[in-house]
């Protein structure tokens, strides 16, 4: 009974429940659908008070500006690499196994009306130009970077007040307090929402696997399977090695984030489980001016699995299609999708959408092709949230290690809360038994064996 109180069990219980209700009434199971917009819809609503407050909060405490500039660089640096990483993972592995061989389905531009509608829909959110990339990280005014919805312009405001707090505040100014205070409100509003969570994943698993049934999963299983080896090779090998030459092992990070992990797989959004993220790599060691800054950051610059997504889509619909790709074609779309794949929070669909801008911007395969995607894109999409949420959880604890701002104890009580609680106590008695009365009116006393 303990462990059903634990929240990651009932989210996984949930998702259970869903796909055998999606196996065996899938009417019923698509009706489901409004449960896990909504809880998505909950989340959205505190996402950009979450970022401003962590983020504005860090680095009015942080201080030494140049160490916040340092770790903007190693931020960056580390993004790039990691995510060009990613999608060479996800070509590799799709362009060993081959599971599009064979299935020969020379579209061209000609799609079902459903297919093509939602093509079209695709392109109309995922047309990418720098320029208007850029320009978007400005808000239309202060108020509106927390209406629109989307993490850049909500990070760059934070990002500027932050560093107008740290250089005009007192340490006892009365907004700090204020801050802290409203920081405390909002986390607590988060803690009522993620109780909804085991219910926003039955709705989501259920609707997805009534409306795709088992015909679309067994059409195209090999290359489901495919994407997820491709996930796992990506997180236990190469996050896996970036974790070690950091000091950690890959596993004890996923024993930390467990809970935030299957939130991320429950929904099939990454944006589910970022504002308990938040607090968990806090609570785990990590200095919050690190996790404010490179967390939502990497919501943006580092969606690890979107990159691999499109990079396995891109290898896969190639096959599909008998398109024949030369290593510069291959090469020149990887280096498009690294600019393509930025921006957005992870939320489920993004990545079929940053995938339909590549292909819009290099016509070297068909854009018909993307129907292919769309009728599993739910079933991939749970792989690269679950992706997205460890990815960026590497990179907190990656640069906070870097930047000699880690604190082991906490991790470590972090994994084993119960050890840290017995040894707390255990610290304590002692000092209990040293005290004697006689001593209370020399407090000196009390304090040396």
């Amino acid at each position: 009974m303990k462990l059903l109180g634990k929240l990651y069990i009932q989210v996984l219980i949930a998702m259970a429940l869903a796909i055998a209700l999606g196996l065996l009434a899938p009417d019923l199971a698509v009706r489901m659908k409004p449960l896990g917009t909504a809880f998505i819809a909950l989340l959205k609503m505190v996402l950009g008070p979450i970022i401003f407050f962590t983020v504005v909060h860090g680095i009015a405490h942080i201080g030494d500006f140049r160490r916040l500039g340092r770790i903007g660089i190693k931020t960056l640096v580390y993004f790039e690499v990691v995510s060009s990483l990613a999608m060479l993972v996800g070509f590799v592995v799709v362009s060993l196994v081959r599971p599009g061989d064979g299935l020969h389905a020379h579209m061209g531009d000609e799609l079902a009306a459903g297919q093509a509608a939602t093509v079209n829909a695709a392109l109309a959110g995922g047309s990418f130009n720098l320029e208007h990339f850029l320009l978007t990280i400005i808000p239309r005014t202060l108020a509106s970077a927390f209406v629109d919805g989307d993490i850049l312009p909500v990070l760059f405001v934070s990002i500027l007040v932050g560093l107008a707090l740290a250089q005009c505040a007192k340490p006892d100014w009365v907004g700090l307090r204020l801050l802290n205070e409203g920081q405390t409100v909002i986390f607590k509003l988060l803690s009522y929402i993620m109780r909804l969570s085991p219910l926003g994943a039955f709705g989501a698993m259920a609707a997805a696997v009534g409306s795709f049934g088992s015909q679309t999963l067994l059409y195209l299983l090999r290359y489901i399977l495919t994407y997820y080896a491709s996930a796992l090779i990506f997180i236990f090998l190469v996050l896996g090695s970036v974790a070690a030459l950091a000091g950690f092992s890959i596993l004890k990070i996923l024993r930390v984030i467990k809970e935030e992990a299957v939130i991320a797989m429950g929904t099939a959004s990454s944006e589910a489980a970022f504002p308990k993220l938040v607090a968990k790599l806090t609570q785990a060691g990590c200095d919050e001016a690190v996790v404010g800054f490179v967390l939502p950051a990497g919501y943006s610059f580092n969606i690890d699995g979107a990159c691999l997504y499109m990079a396995c889509g891109l290898g896969f619909l190639a096959q599909a299609t008998d398109t024949s790709l030369s290593l510069g074609q291959s090469l020149s779309l990887l280096g498009v999708m690294l600019l393509t794949s930025k921006g957005g929070a992870g939320a489920a669909g993004g990545a079929v959408i940053k995938l339909a801008a590549t292909l819009e911007s290099v016509r070297v395969l068909p854009l018909g092709a993307l129907g292919l995607l769309f009728g599993i894109d739910r079933v991939l999409a749970i792989a690269t949230s679950t992706t997205n949420v460890i990815g960026n959880s590497v990179a907190v604890f990656v640069i906070c290690r870097w930047e000699k701002l880690f604190d082991r104890e906490r991790f470590d009580a972090c994994l084993n809360p119960a050890a840290a609680a017995a040894a707390a106590a255990a610290a304590a008695a002692p000092r209990a038994t040293r005290t004697h009365p006689s001593t209370l009116d020399n407090p000196q006393e009390g304090t040396h064996p």
